[in-house]
């Protein structure tokens, strides 16, 4: 019934429109009830074409500016509250370096062609503007904040440079878990950041179709519940994305510049590139190595055989941090506990390795 009542008005309104343009291009004619005259009349041409237009094309151009209108609105809704106030800032000074250029070279006064070359000028410095402003936003607030934390320091304290930076966790490191336990002793300070495309990356593993992986993806997302719900440190989603890059490790590298902070991950690939790249990276794998316990040749310490080793005669062992401890002849006492002696130790890329001998054999070897 509305659609109905909406083709009318336009009908109507196209009518009109037509009898006008005739009318605006002067080939309006006196209307006389002579069938002739009312065939032939230019003014009856006008409003039935008009009308015809009003029917069919009117409709379709207001659903597709109402369309337009709806896409608009929906993209301002996804875009974050800066890049609107960039965008906006942009487009002001885009419009006016365009009114100086036309003011400068007097183009509004060149014949004909001045207007639209006026309005072409303006239309595309305003679009450079605000399109080169969105995707500058980053830099633009985070660099304004950062001369507002400098001055702030320069007014209360010279301490206030200490402050901490940003924490980029990668999905390596969420999956693994333990930055919820490092957060919780209070040894990370600053702000976790949690980028959308993480985030993205880890529901894609929770949905996967292998049960390994799904269970991975599952135990990120609960781990990221627990430091959201149960930890004090701050926790900001960053919802903006590169649609120009395609890896995950590679938007993680330059959100890390933009923010002028730091990656926290397991990704040995990652954690080389970030640092050619000039960006500081927090590895969990080698703080975990760095606070196991020291352990020096000639200490005793207890230790189960659980397996044999790969060379004849050797038992493996592990620590309770989970360090390998290789035993010399200690293949029969797979299943036991005992105690050894450390005869050397070996730092590979991999973790620490220990090796050591039953204690009574190494008594009896002196």
């Amino acid at each position: 019934m509305i659609n109905k009542f909406l083709r009318s008005i336009f009908t109507v309104l196209g009518a009109i429109l037509g009898y006008q343009i005739v009318g605006f291009f002067g080939l309006s004619e006196k209307l006389t009830f002579n069938l002739d005259n009312i065939i032939s009349n230019n003014n009856i041409h006008g409003i039935i074409v008009g009308a015809f237009i009003g029917f069919i094309l009117i409709p379709i151009i207001v659903n597709r500016i109402v369309k337009i209108v709806i896409n608009f609105e929906n993209l301002l809704e996804r875009l974050p509250g800066r890049d609107i106030i960039a965008g906006v800032i942009g487009l002001v000074i885009g419009l006016a370096l365009g009114i100086l250029i036309v003011v400068s070279f007097s183009i509004q006064s060149i014949p004909k062609f001045g207007l639209v070359i006026q309005i072409l000028i303006n239309l595309i410095l305003g679009y450079l503007g605000a399109s080169v402003a969105i995707k500058k936003s980053e830099e633009l607030f985070n660099n304004l904040i950062q001369v507002h934390k400098e001055d702030k320091s320069l007014e209360v304290s010279p301490l206030q440079g200490l402050e901490a930076t940003y924490k980029i966790l990668d999905t390596s490191a969420i999956i693994d878990g333990r930055i919820s336990d490092i957060c919780q002793s209070s040894f990370v300070e600053g702000v976790l950041v949690i980028p959308k495309f993480v985030l993205e990356e880890l529901q894609h593993i929770a949905d996967s179709p292998d049960l390994l992986k799904r269970n991975r993806g599952r135990r990120g997302l609960d781990i990221l519940k627990k430091i959201q719900k149960e930890l004090d440190i701050p926790v900001e989603i960053y919802d903006q994305d590169f649609h120009d890059i395609d890896e995950v490790d590679s938007k993680l590298v330059k959100l890390a510049k933009i923010l002028n902070g730091k990656v926290v991950t397991n990704d040995y690939n990652l954690n080389k590139v970030a640092e050619l790249q000039g960006v500081s990276v927090l590895n969990i794998n080698q703080l975990a190595n760095a606070v196991k316990p020291v352990v020096l040749p000639g200490e005793e310490m207890k230790v189960k055989v659980i397996k044999d080793g790969k060379e004849p005669g050797q038992g493996i062992g592990y620590l309770d941090d989970g360090t390998m401890i290789v035993v010399e002849e200690g293949r029969d006492y797979i299943g036991d506990k005992i105690d050894v002696l450390v005869t050397s130790i070996l730092q590979t890329s991999a973790g620490r390795m220990i090796f050591a001998k039953p204690k009574l054999l190494a008594r009896k070897a002196l």
